[in-house]
């Protein structure tokens, strides 16, 4: 049994920021980061563009973003919760500048902003196009310096400890103490108990397959919390990045940044035809979900594997100079943009929904907190505009650190119970994990990807169904393993994204549905 203060689960940007301020603000007391891999790998460590922040007022303002931000979010987002967020963004800049993260400098010795798909001016602060990288760099270097932080690397969240595990029947008001831990070095399951809990654990990307995520990202804190009874909403809003390199293996595709079409590629089909010209009018700055629809009408009109991105009119030393991880990947797979155009294809990047919780990142359930992919805020409504996830983490991280700071953590007097796994024993069924989590997978990309129907998703709901029968009669004759648990998660991930999906009768934002009569949200209908 391990005690703690506050427990953190992930270690991304999200994660790291509330235990970086709340254990420089609480000295005398515990902060425990638990991680399932290394402690650095996140989706945060990928993210190529940057952060979204106000910064040029001469020619920005935070109205403009917070109005490309419901634009994209296409009018379900939270206004208040939009305005709070950007108002915020200066703030949270300075308290990662502040503690040592590099951002580009244009020759004027300013920040260098970029700009990308849905944003109506220039305010991507970033560095080179590793922004996110640099800034796990820094924040895993502040907790270092911390002597009231510990850092569990290899720990596999679990369950969360709530009154189901005390035996409690059904409480009217469910509370969190802790969770049970796999350590998967060892194999032990350890219990950690914690007077508050934070949740930050990323995405949901590894249940497609094809994702711009690393491979941790299987919605783990999500499916924690549904099965502890938090709420979960918005899960039919997958937004699929537009530019993954194309790979015919599956697997986490390499990212385009978008900040490369807000440079001035070009998209063009396998005619050279600039298709995204007869979608919308911004082409390829268009919002995520309209460039993704278009690449995939494109696909399935023409049977092509990818479209590709065209960036040979472009000044290849200054591009070299601000995307040069791209760049060098493109050269690895002998593409030469000076000449050759890129091979790109939507892969699942992020999830707009997930934990609800309130301006503090409160969820449903006492002593239970989320922040960063893992919650739904109401930021993004029903798609994010790029580069506002790391600002969202950067807000809500801060937000739960103030109300923890003037409420304090709940001293847990009850007894936890170790973990139960009686009747259990190491099974070498493994093709049961490996097959179910290849067909989940499939169904996933194949039945409830960029454009869905009625028809798959009750096909893929009842493929599902049978599918968590067989993992759940698994899951409770076998000893834990990491790869057993993310694939329970996921299926109860998709769970939600299908019965999420079917209950949505509109178009909006990421989620089209072939049989609702389509939407078509106006800028001037948001003005």
């Amino acid at each position: 049994m391990i005690t703690v203060d506050y427990l953190v689960i992930g270690s991304g940007i999200a994660g790291l920021t509330f235990a970086v301020k709340i254990a420089e603000k609480f000295e005398d007391k515990k902060v425990c980061v638990v991680t399932k891999a290394s402690e650095d790998e996140s989706n945060t460590k990928y993210a190529q563009g940057g952060v979204a922040v106000v910064q040029n007022a001469q020619e920005d303002s935070f109205q403009k973003h917070v109005l490309d931000t419901l634009i994209a979010g296409d009018r379900l987002c939270d206004t208040q919760v939009v305005e709070m967020v950007i108002k915020e963004g200066p703030k949270r800049l300075d308290d990662l500048m502040r503690w040592g993260t590099s951002f580009d400098l244009d020759h004027a010795g300013k920040l260098d902003l970029g700009r990308e798909g849905g944003h109506s001016e220039y305010r991507i602060v970033h560095h080179k196009d590793i922004t996110g990288h640099e800034i796990e760099t820094t924040l895993l270097r502040q907790v270092h310096q911390l002597s009231n932080v510990t850092v569990l690397n290899y720990h596999f969240a679990i369950d969360l400890i709530t009154e189901h595990q005390l035996q409690i029947p059904d409480p009217e008001n469910i509370s969190c103490y802790g969770a049970y831990l796999l350590n998967q070095k060892t194999g032990n399951i350890e219990t950690i108990k914690a007077g508050a809990t934070v949740l930050a654990t990323g995405g949901i990307g590894k249940t497609y397959g094809h994702t711009t995520n690393p491979m941790v990202a299987t919605g783990d804190g999500i499916a924690m919390a549904y099965r502890a009874k938090a709420r979960i909403c918005d899960m039919e809003f997958i937004q699929f990045h537009p530019t993954a390199l194309y790979d015919a293996q599956e697997g986490r595709a390499f990212l385009i940044s978008e900040a490369v079409r807000g440079f001035g590629a070009y998209l063009r089909n396998t005619d050279g035809d600039r298709f995204m010209l007869h979608y919308d009018e911004r082409a390829e700055l268009a919002s995520r979900d309209i460039v993704s629809r278009g690449i995939d009408s494109q696909l399935k009109k023409t049977g092509d594997q990818y479209v590709y991105l065209d960036c040979t009119h472009l000044d290849i030393s200054k591009f070299k100079d601000q995307f040069p991880t791209i760049y060098e990947k493109c050269l690895s797979k002998h593409i030469h943009m000076e000449k050759d155009w890129i091979p790109v294809v939507p892969a699942s990047h992020y999830l707009c929904g997930g934990i609800l919780v309130d301006k503090d990142g409160k969820t449903s359930i006492r002593n239970l907190f989320a922040c960063g992919e893992c919650s739904r805020t109401g930021l993004h409504g029903a798609n994010r505009l790029a580069s506002n996830s790391l600002l969202e983490a950067l807000v809500y991280a801060h937000n739960i650190y103030e109300y923890l700071s003037l409420n304090s953590a709940q001293q847990i007097p009850i007894a936890i119970p170790d973990w139960n796994d009686k009747g259990t024993g190491v099974t070498e069924e493994h093709i049961i994990i490996t097959h179910n989590t290849r067909e989940l997978q499939a169904l996933m990309r194949d039945y409830v990807g960029i454009v869905r129907s009625n028809h798959r998703l009750e096909k893929a709901k009842e493929r599902l169904d049978l599918m968590y029968r067989e993992v759940e009669e698994f899951y409770k004759v076998s000893k834990v393993n990491s790869a057993l648990c993310e694939l329970r998660n996921m299926i109860n991930v998709a769970h939600l994204i299908i019965g999420q999906s079917l209950e949505r009768k509109e178009n909006r934002g990421g989620f089209f549905n072939s049989d609702n009569v389509v939407l078509k949200t106006k800028v001037n209908e948001i003005l």
